[in-house]
């Protein structure tokens, strides 16, 4: 098995630096947790968007190694048998749980009703 020489290391391709945003207005609403990926893969908060966050709010990104994650929540909802086949058959269509799939359903959804009501820019 050939080493590698420590020369060979150092040429290894630097990632461009990411595009910073300033507003959230700027960030798009993402298809899939693939596309959403690729857009952080390019950009960043920048200064004035961080800037604007309370600190130790739910919102501060800069505490991120210092908080425990969230965790979810079970709860029950109730579907017809035909919405749930429905869901189900979307989501293997998907390759993913149903359940993450009606997560994502809700957490569009809401997304959408807080730009609609003002709530967010």
């Amino acid at each position: 098995m050939a080493k590698r020489s420590t020369q060979s290391l150092t040429r290894r391709k630097q990632a461009p630096p990411r595009q910073p945003i300033d507003d959230w207005a700027e960030v798009p609403a993402f298809k899939s947790e693939q596309e959403e990926q690729a857009y952080w893969d390019t950009h960043t908060l920048g200064e004035r968007l961080l800037n604007q966050m309370e600190r130790g709010g739910p919102d501060d990104l800069r505490a991120l190694g210092t908080r425990q994650p969230t965790r979810s929540r079970t709860i029950a909802v109730r579907f017809e048998a035909d919405v749930l086949k429905r869901v189900r058959a979307v989501a293997a269509k998907k390759r993913m749980g149903y359940q993450t799939l009606l997560k994502e359903f809700v957490l569009e959804r809401l997304y959408e009703e807080e730009k609609r009501e003002g709530l967010i820019a």
